[in-house]
């Protein structure tokens, strides 16, 4: 039966009992640990709206859930406040940025506690904090004792919008900043970098060991971008040596023309000995202008202009081929230089074709090769060797070695990940710890000077010119050396957004600990993660944090070779509309609204509820109302009490409490709530002893906790329904004792029989012989071959 509830006082009254008995409150114990996190929130200007809780409502089932079964449960919030964003935000509203951080942390805070989540908020963290971001300094000074960390001038991605250098994770795939739209720059500028690439073998192996989905670990595979191939050095008639790398070493013999990147160093270098150099110079400019996404785009038309005056030795052939610059070639991308072999590429073949270059076919799909091959396409396979000297008729396999050493090139690999650029031209960042002597050189801040603090200031704006805000402020800017005592200048750039939340998981582990990162016996307890929530960033931040993790495990802080074990993507959900919310579309719906009007409970359960987790689905007001008669209906169960409860009732309850304690585990939430539901259905209508009630209140109470926590305590407990034992399943009363099959004659579905799920395949077919329909088919044929599987399908094959 329905009946109304208040929520609103019920939910206030146990947010306040579990906080005053700190029924949530985490330690290090004898109990198996599990340590639930979600990717913790940038706390923005607007707040949560009701797609933003949907992975936090999942890992509070699943943290309390494995409370309930036994194990000592870490599952912690913090905050993620550093970076453009927020100095964007505090932009607009002209405000501080440490002001606005402050807010919108209490804001969103605010709205997480009005959901009943089981954090244990002593544990609560903030990047922002000198005492969080100094061991993100510290951290850096490591990675730079062991020349992993370093300064660079090469030309970076700028965003004129946003006034500061970007890393190439920045970017949308168009080219464009991600915070602001602006078209990005290359422009050189002095720079911290990481070397990330030094750890991508690492990265792409250890995927194999982890429980991810396999779209997530392949969109890792991709980012990193590991190529085999081969590093081969052509000599400039400069004197100059230009290395390209390929995956063809095979088909060197075809190279017919270098294509240089217009942004490669050795144009300025040999600008002198370039006879049309103006010609050069107006296409550099025209190539700046263009963003990458359409340079590499393969359906735009290729364009480029020849180095007069400069030729190259192709190392195979020993002839003399002539030198490009093109725009499809990427100073960023391999060595910025390629071998153009345009029988086997379509973009050289198409450049080829366009400037009447030599096209020579060295890789053929017939074995043995004919003495003429005509080719009228690119052919791109692979094959064996013609017009290849000493190398006709070998395989390409066998032959891209073959060669490389002949030329002597070396056989490695290379990377579509470029090393971290991890330098901001901003103020609301971690401060590098950095000082800058001129007899020195860059010194680390000694580690007991840490944190080097970010100085108050009343205005932070981006400078444009390439300088931090931090540069004009002298009085910070000006120290001495660690090293020599000279007088010295620290660091103006920050940090990006990404250096906090790239270790953050550690220090829940150990969050008060001032003498280390995190303590040995505390990491060992709790690591590795071993279910980690999120959607949003998969590839940018699961990259950077790997990395920084494996960093960590080299010089002993980690214990583990990977921070999360288990990775459950969490799909979006959508508008009413379709759309994205969005304050643009003014479609935007506040969880706040959704609790005052029906509840924090029948959120949570709508929102499970609505489909598979990891899918993205719009928001249904009739859905909402549907959970809210759930729970009323839940709330009214207690009338349907019964002295004896029929056997369908008992046995469906355990089948429910399998189902249920499977489907939390696979973070099958939805098909949970359906099979309660249906259990519901039954009870109402058969009636439940008490026992079966109480256990069916513990079944639901990490879905729905204030409800079944007041109906747990009206039932005589004085104890917290989420610190007792989550219901475990007969195993025998989860088993049907009769099923109904299918039974199949030649494939065709000719009648059904009830069975024994357990039952033999004699007792399968002679049941389906009891059946007058099959009897009759199965009279006068031969049986050939039965396939029987129990419980499933019986499907007779006759001649």
């Amino acid at each position: 039966m329905h009946k109304k509830f208040e929520h609103k006082e019920i939910e206030k009254k146990w947010q306040a009992q579990w906080a005053k008995d700190g029924i949530y409150k985490t330690s290090e114990s004898e109990k198996p640990k599990t340590f639930v996190l979600d990717m913790f929130p940038y706390p923005s200007g607007e707040g949560l709206h009701v797609g933003h809780p949907k992975g936090y409502i999942a890992t509070d089932i699943y943290s309390r859930f494995k409370r309930m079964t036994g194990h000592e449960v870490l599952h912690p919030m913090g905050w993620d406040a550093f970076g453009l964003p927020a100095e964007n935000f505090a932009i607009k509203h002209k405000v501080h940025p440490r002001v606005a951080v402050e807010k919108n942390i209490a804001n969103f805070k605010s709205q997480l506690e009005k959901l009943g989540f089981d954090y244990d908020w002593d544990r609560e963290i903030n990047t922002t904090d000198p005492s969080y971001y100094k061991w993100t300094q510290w951290i850096f000074i490591q990675l730079f004792k062991k020349g992993l960390a370093y300064e660079s001038h090469e030309p970076i991605n700028w965003c004129p919008g946003c006034q500061t250098g970007l890393a190439n994770e920045d970017l949308e795939s168009d080219g464009t900043c991600e915070r602001c739209d602006s078209v990005v720059e290359k422009r050189p500028m002095r720079q911290w970098v990481l070397k990330i690439r030094e750890y991508a073998d690492r990265m792409l192996e250890d995927l194999n060991t982890l429980e991810w989905p396999e779209h997530i670990k392949e969109a890792q595979r991709n980012w990193i971008g590991r190529s085999e191939g081969a590093e081969i050095d052509f000599k400039l008639s400069t004197g100059d040596t230009v290395t390209v790398f390929t995956t063809r070493p095979d088909t060197l013999f075809g190279t017919t023309y270098m294509v240089l990147a217009p942004e490669h160093e050795l144009l300025i270098k040999n600008k002198d000995k370039i006879q049309n150099w103006d010609k050069i110079v107006r296409y550099i400019e025209l190539s700046s202008q263009k963003k990458e996404m359409d340079r590499l785009d393969d359906t735009k038309e290729k364009t480029g202009v020849k180095l007069e005056g400069i030729t190259t030795i192709n190392p195979a052939s020993g002839e003399e081929i002539p030198v490009f610059i093109a725009d499809y070639v990427l100073a960023s991308y391999g060595t910025g230089a390629i071998m153009a072999v345009p029988a086997h590429d379509e973009r050289d073949w198409n450049f080829a074709l366009k400037y009447k270059l030599n096209i020579r076919p060295v890789v053929s799909p017939l074995n043995p090769p004919p003495a003429v091959l005509q080719f009228d396409a690119p052919y791109t396979s692979l094959g064996w060797l013609m017009n290849s000297g000493e190398f006709d008729d070998m395989d390409s396999e066998e032959a891209k070695r073959a060669i490389t050493e002949k030329v002597r090139g070396r056989m490695t690999a290379t990377y579509k990940i470029r090393d971290w650029v991890f330098s901001r031209q901003r103020y609301w960042g971690e401060p590098i710890p950095i000082v800058h002597c001129e007899k020195c050189g860059p010194v680390a801040v000694p580690e007991e000077q840490l944190p080097v603090t970010l100085p108050e200031v009343e205005h932070y704006e981006p400078t444009g010119d390439g300088q931090s805000p931090l540069a004009a402020i002298t009085d910070w800017v000006n120290t001495t050396c660690p090293t020599c005592g000279e007088p010295a200048k620290r660091e103006t750039n920050t940090m990006p957004q990404w250096a906090g939340s790239s270790w953050y998981y550690l220090r829940y582990m150990d969050p008060k600990n001032s003498e280390a990162l995190v303590s040995k016996e505390n990491e060992k307890y709790w690591a590795p993660v071993d279910v980690y929530v999120g959607g949003d960033h998969a590839v940018r931040h699961l990259i950077y944090a790997r990395f920084w993790h494996k960093f960590l495990y080299d010089i002993g802080v980690v214990s583990t070779i990977e921070p999360f074990q288990r990775l459950e993507f969490l799909g979006f959900i959508l508008a009413e509309d379709g759309r994205k919310m969005s304050k643009r579309w003014g479609n935007v719906i506040n969880p706040d609204d959704i609790v005052d009007l029906v509840g924090a409970d029948t959120l949570r359960v709508y929102e499970m509820f609505m489909g598979p987790f990891e899918n993205t689905i719009a928001w249904s007001q009739d859905g909402l109302v549907g959970a809210r008669r759930f729970l009323e209906r839940v709330n009214g169960l207690g009338e349907h009490v019964v002295e004896t409860e029929p056997k369908a009732v008992t046995t469906l309850l355990h089948k429910t409490i399998k189902k249920v304690s499977d489907d939390i585990e696979a973070f099958k939430f939805n098909t949970a709530v359906s099979a309660m539901m249906i259990f519901l259905n039954l009870a109402e209508k058969e009636g439940l002893m008490s026992e079966s009630y109480q256990t069916f209140l513990r079944l639901l109470a990490p879905f729905a906790p204030h409800l079944t926590e007041e109906l747990h305590s009206q039932a005589g407990h004085s104890d917290s329904v989420h610190l007792s034992e989550f219901p475990i399943a007969e195993t025998e009363l989860t088993v049907d004792e009769a099923v109904t099959i299918g039974v199949q004659i030649n494939g065709k579905v000719r009648g059904d029989i009830t069975i024994s799920p357990t039952a033999s395949e004699d007792e399968a077919v002679h049941e389906a012989n009891n059946g007058p329909n099959i009897k009759a088919k199965l009279a006068d044929a031969k049986i050939k071959k039965i396939i029987y599987k129990p419980g499933k399908i019986l499907n007779i094959i006759i001649e």
